[in-house]
């Protein structure tokens, strides 16, 4: 499901075609009507977050995209790096710089030059800067030109051009600043300006409009363009509409419903065709007929609605976005395209049970708690049938008991907490102090609860939960009571905890609520050893339960956010913090680390790049000083302790990494913008050493391989890990042309079970899988330089094919049975070799003995469909033989005997083939049209009974009783063909002496 959208354009020439902006996402575009959704800027973009769209009038090639979401939350907001412009639909792109723009409103193109471009720019949240207000290119740009500039506070919240003169442009301008405990809108930078000699020259807009404003937002009708409209936030404020230009202003409309929480909507659009008619963007989409005299609610799938895009030539083609997604209508909203085909949903945190298959938690941004499947057994992949609601809301942290988490505790802003069961259903409020909080002011409440209060169950005791406000409060008896184990853990500074907005409009939903604990983490190696750190900078060490404290901040940390603590998996004492300033303006990286339990702190950044502000740190749990950070722009890594870092993005996009829980083999993120993540296989890191990459071939120890079925899934859908023994071995070079590389797969008894080589073989087939199932597996090994990936799918030497035949089976043979095999790999004179180790599902109750009596029939089954098809390709060879030495011989036979005996066994070996196999069958629906032979039937067995797995039904029993009995009949057969019959023909040829050859194996 979709997470929020904020920017959206459309293709006037195509009224299919569609872009939306996410926030952290990237750009994704739709070419037919919001039905599929393709990402377009990953391996692009250098930051996830879009505030604005724009697709050329005159070009629909040319599409601009400014970086950075323009509704700046106070919580998950992510900042932008400029724009940039692809002149091929999307296809690649270019950086056209204007990187300290930092959140970028709107942007406008000329109707007839797309070399003509205008950009809003709002600027930096926390801080001042001159990088605000309006430029222009007029090189499509590759120069731009600041035209016009406010303050160092007041950033462009909106533009708008006259399509029939676009030297005239509208702008709205916000005076603004959003401080870690409150969004100030409003000042005397904020309003409405007009430029109509192409933003030369500026003036600003007053009559009929309110003498002191907030945020403003701003657009001309096309259909009538001296219309022009301003949703306004002030005292005052409203709908404005002005008929003459801008020059005199009336306000409309003053409806609440248009103009609350200002900070995160105050957006206005013009019917292109209709000049009464105007939409105004809010946690609804309202719309006017009437000129704004009256508004009606226009349904989207979501709410919380930020950008709407409407075709100038057919005002029922509409594109929203919104925090749920993108969606499509063209019927002018009575129904819109799904939002269920988006993932880029926000993430705050995320947490793991140790269920098979183990299960992720996480609450998704103004959505719901969510708990999903780590994988599925299905080819379909991980779908919407395989999460669960979790309790809380959207900003929840999730804790529970990961053996037998039947109880899951959950929060939600303003301190909310529950207790969901998941058996039943059933959820109950369990907050140590009920309370309403939406509305109140944080110093009245009785506790102040971070937007993302931590909410952590004990590692050593399950029934132990912590919940932490500005206090930390912690429950033995599942909510039903709560004590307080800590003082105020804050710097409780009383001029912070007033107001969350102001000086207009109040903002009080829980995302200002400041001086609160952002972090809470209970030692793994020491009951009673908690780690507290605080949105405002500190940090606070426990080591007896809560009867005493002690501050343990770095000396050098400045009024900053912990955002995440995590306790070296190899030494109490040592420990990792995750500390950011971007609420301050400040996006310098900052990971620190203690090894004496707080005493003494070291800065650990080097590597990391200058704007990519760290979330969360975490180290492996099986390698001691390998960790990993989750960082504003990406992912990165240490294999020493930290004091050096390296990007490691691989397949990741470039999104930001709210949190990481490392799982096992596995280490699974939290992202904003893109849902979860998955690294697979954490053991080629583990075991990676300098000298490693040095050898010409290093085999790396594979974790244990699952024997269970299970398909990738499409592109809607979560991907499910690959089935089989995933190996990854380095190579110090790229295989040359004439080098090759063999991987051998031996059993236990050292026999050799399957073979691969880097070397395609040139007359071997790839299977053709059936058309809903997953793709076949790579056969030929990659050789390139550094760390390579294969996939042993678990089975041996695939059977035999029969050229030009249609192939039944994904796999072409059977998977082998759980045990101890060997990975054995050669290159030139080089020998390597890795253990492999086999499991089952451990959900099934099965034995070595039920795998034997499976693998026994599977051999039998799997020996006589081979055993055919070798001889299916003997007799055909010796067919063509026949035909090709009975040419030879008519001359030499003028009474016809020797023609007249090879049409006879050429006609025995057609007719025994086709009791064989099926050669009417070309196509996977043919075998509907045509009946199927033996060897299908034997194919289809063996697949049945590897996928079913052990036991063995009486039904395959039954089956392959059948089939015996059948096979017996067609390998006399066979054997009489390629035996007496064929002695007798061969026979005939010599005594016509007629030079001939047969060779029939």
């Amino acid at each position: 499901r979709g997470g929020r959208v904020t920017a959206v354009a459309g293709v006037t020439q195509d009224p299919s075609t569609f872009y939306m902006g996410a926030t952290g996402g990237g750009v994704w575009e739709t070419q037919d009507g919001g039905v599929s959704w393709q990402n377009v800027s990953d391996g692009h973009f250098a930051t996830g977050s879009v505030g604005a769209i724009a697709v050329a009038p005159s070009d629909p090639n040319v599409v601009y995209v400014g970086m950075g979401e323009a509704q700046i939350r106070g919580v998950a907001t992510s900042h932008g790096d400029g724009v940039y412009k692809s002149t091929d639909a999307g296809r690649s792109w270019t950086h056209l710089g204007l990187e300290e723009t930092r959140h970028v409103s709107a942007i406008q193109v000329h109707p007839d030059n797309p070399e003509v471009v205008y950009l809003a720019a709002q600027g930096y949240t926390g801080k001042d800067s001159r990088q605000r207000g309006i430029y222009r290119s007029e090189d499509g740009g590759a120069s731009w030109k600041q035209v016009h500039f406010v303050s160092e506070r007041a950033g462009a919240s909106s533009l708008s051009m006259d399509p029939t003169n676009p030297r005239i442009l509208y702008a709205g301008f916000w005076d603004h600043r959003r401080h870690p405990w409150k969004v100030e809108s409003g000042g005397p930078g904020s309003g409405i300006h007009k430029t109509i000699d192409g933003g030369e020259s500026w003036t600003k807009l007053s009559d009929g409009l309110p003498e002191t404003a907030g945020k403003v937002g701003v657009a001309v009708s096309p259909a009538r363009p001296q219309r022009v409209w301003a949703i306004v936030e002030a005292e005052e404020g409203g709908l404005f509409r002005s008929d003459d230009g801008g020059a005199k202003w009336t306000r409309v409309n003053e409806e609440r419903v248009l103009r609350a929480r200002a900070w995160y909507y105050t957006r206005v659009v013009a019917d292109p065709i209709d000049a009464d008619t105007v939409y105004v963007l809010n946690a609804p989409v309202m719309k006017s007929i009437d000129g704004g005299e009256s508004f009606d609610r226009v349904a989207t799938p979501h709410g919380d609605n930020h950008a709407l895009w409407i075709h100038p030539l057919d005002n029922e083609i509409l594109v929203n976005g919104n925090d749920g997604g993108a969606n499509v209508s063209y019927n002018s909203g009575e129904t819109w395209s799904t939002q269920a085909n988006q993932p880029t949903g926000q993430f705050y945190r995320v947490n793991t049970d140790r269920q098979f298959p183990y299960r992720i938690y996480g609450g998704q941004q103004d959505n719901s708690s969510v708990s999903i499947a780590s994988r599925t057994f299905f080819a379909s992949g991980i779908g919407r049938d395989d999460w669960f609601p979790a309790g809380g809301c959207e900003t929840a942290y999730s804790a529970f008991d990961p053996d037998e988490p039947r109880y899951v505790y959950s929060g939600c802003y303003q301190g909310l907490i529950g207790e969901l069961d998941v058996e039943t259903g059933h959820e109950r409020s369990v907050m140590a102090h009920e309370f309403l909080g939406l509305g109140a002011t944080p110093v009245d409440m009785p506790y102040r609860f971070n937007w993302n209060a931590p909410i952590v169950a004990s590692p050593h005791d399950p029934t132990v939960i912590y919940h932490a406000g500005n206090n930390v409060l912690k429950t033995t008896d599942r909510g039903n009571s709560w004590v307080e184990i800590s003082p105020d853990l804050t710097r409780n500074e009383l001029e912070k905890q007033g107001p969350g907005g102001g000086p207009i409009t109040n903002e009080a939903a829980g995302g200002e609520n400041y001086n609160t604990i952002l972090y809470l983490i209970e030692s793994p190696h020491e009951p009673g050893t908690i780690w507290v750190g605080s949105d405002d900078g500190l940090v606070h060490l426990t080591r007896d339960g809560g009867a005493n404290w002690s501050d343990v901040t770095p000396e050098d940390l400045p009024e900053a956010m912990i955002n995440s603590i995590d306790v070296s998996p190899h030494d109490p004492a040592k420990a990792w913090l995750a500390v950011t300033r971007y609420k301050f303006g400040d996006y310098t990286p900052r990971i620190y680390r203690t090894d004496d339990h707080g005493a003494g702190w070291k800065l650990l950044t080097t590597g990391i790049d200058d704007d990519a502000w760290v979330r969360v740190v975490r180290e492996d749990t099986s390698r001691e000083g390998l960790v990993y950070a989750g960082t504003e722009t990406g992912f990165y890594l240490s294999f020493d302790d930290g004091d050096e870092w390296d990007k490691f993005q691989s397949n990741l996009p470039v999104v930001p990494i709210t949190d990481l829980k490392v799982h096992g083999d596995d280490l699974v993120a939290a992202t904003q913008g893109r849902a979860f993540w998955i690294l697979d296989e954490l053991s080629p890191l583990r075991e990676l050493a300098e000298a490693t990459l040095e050898e010409p071939l290093h085999l790396f120890t594979p974790e244990p391989a699952l024997r269970i079925g299970g398909g990738k899934g499409g592109d809607r859908v979560g991907k499910n890990p690959s089935n089989g023994a995933v190996l990854y071995y380095s190579l110090a070079a790229a295989l040359a042309e004439e080098d090759e590389l063999k991987l051998e797969i031996l059993d236990g008894a050292g026999e050799l079970v399957r073979s691969y080589s880097s070397e395609p073989d040139p007359e071997a087939s790839e299977a053709t899988p059936p058309p809903f199932g997953p793709p076949p597996l790579p056969k030929t090994l990659p050789g390139g330089e550094g760390l390579n990936r294969f996939v042993w799918d678990l089975a041996g030497e695939p059977l035999t094919k029969i050229p030009g035949q249609l192939e039944f089976g994904g796999l072409g043979s059977y998977r082998r049975a759980p045990g101890s095999y060997v990975a054995r790999m050669t290159l030139g004179e080089t020998t390597v070799e890795a253990p492999i180790e086999v499991v089952h599902d451990p959900r099934l109750a099965l034995t070595a003995s039920d795998f034997e009596e499976q693998q026994e029939l599977l051999a039998e089954v799997a020996a006589a469909a081979d055993d055919l098809h070798r001889s299916v390709n003997r007799l055909r060879d010796v067919r063509d033989q026949i035909e090709s030495l009975t040419d030879r011989a008519k001359a030499l036979d003028p009474e016809g005997a020797l023609a007249e005996a090879s049409e006879a066994l050429i006609a025995e070996i057609d007719a025994w083939e086709e009791e064989v196999v099926q050669k009417k069958q070309e196509t996977f629906q043919d075998v509907i049209n045509f009946p199927n032979r033996i060897n299908a039937e034997l194919i289809s067995l063996m697949d049945t009974v590897d996928e079913a797995g052990p036991p063995v039904t009486a039904g395959a029993r039954h089956a392959w009783a059948r089939l015996a009995a059948r096979l017996m009949p067609i390998q006399e057969e066979r054997d009489e063909l390629l035996g007496s019959r064929l002695d007798a023909w061969s026979a005939l040829v010599k005594k016509h002496r007629v030079p001939a050859v047969i060779v029939p194996d």
